[in-house]
């Protein structure tokens, strides 16, 4: 459905046709997934510009250009990011996230972010734990729900990595419309989906010991916008980045 809002040509038809659903119900959803993929460019980008040529992305999705990893290796070339998703699509395109620069490093592991352990032993393998990690979880936590231990997942994740790492992190939340909100996730839970909203507070308890940057929490289009940006209206996606000290 991520791929359908972005005008990607890598979904089913019954993608499709839940995505059209809920663009029934909001409107502006293509704005909003368009927003959050902004905000990871940005974001990302700002990571590697304080020093950090590691990146461990979870919940990746169908590769579209710019990725992660062309993002940060046209900051620092010889930056290695280990991507992963459950998505057997995302697997099938996963060739298309491996061709980065000849100086860096990409790899994919088809893995689950409710099996975090098994996820830091594969970056283990490919990335040096003892320097810093940006930790990427862009739109993946509202399809981790609160039965499913959303902040231990996230401290599995961040654990493992040394001072300096970041944490790069966008999540839908239901105040800026709840009953539209509410609709919209009722559409995911008809797929086999379930997905859970959070509050401002709730996102913002995913960052607790570590260092926010400015300006803190924010929603996406308010975080460091650029100009050109594609969206710059107001979009119902907090998004922050902090560092772990």
């Amino acid at each position: 459905m991520y791929d359908w809002f972005l005008d990607g040509k890598d979904h089913y038809a019954i993608d499709a046709e839940a995505a059209g659903k809920v663009m029934e119900l909001f409107p502006g959803v293509k704005d909003t997934a368009w927003a959050n993929r902004e905000f990871m460019h940005r974001a990302a980008r700002f990571v590697a510009r304080q020093g950090v040529d590691q990146f461990l992305d979870v919940g990746t999705g169908i590769p579209t250009e710019p990725n992660l990893h062309q993002v940060v290796q046209a900051v620092a070339p010889r930056a290695r990011v280990v991507y992963a998703d459950n998505d057997p699509i995302v697997l099938r395109h996963a060739e298309a996230l491996l061709h980065g620069t000849p100086e860096g490093r990409t790899t994919y592991l088809h893995a689950d972010v409710r099996e975090p352990e098994r996820i830091v032993e594969y970056a283990r393998e490919h990335l040096d734990l003892t320097r810093p990690v940006g930790l990427s979880l862009i739109a993946l936590l509202p399809f981790v729900t609160d039965e499913q231990d959303p902040y231990g997942v996230v401290r599995t994740l961040l654990d493992p990595l040394p001072a300096g790492s970041h944490l790069l992190l966008s999540h839908g939340s239901g105040e800026f419309d709840p009953v539209v909100r509410e609709r919209v996730e009722a559409v995911y839970r008809a797929g086999g989906t379930p997905v859970q909203a959070r509050s401002h507070a709730a996102v913002t308890q995913f960052f607790d010991g570590l260092e926010l940057c400015d300006p803190g929490v924010v929603p996406a289009t308010s975080w460091h916008p650029e100009p050109g940006m594609r969206v710059q209206r107001e979009q119902p996606v907090y998004v922050g980045v902090a560092r772990k000290s």
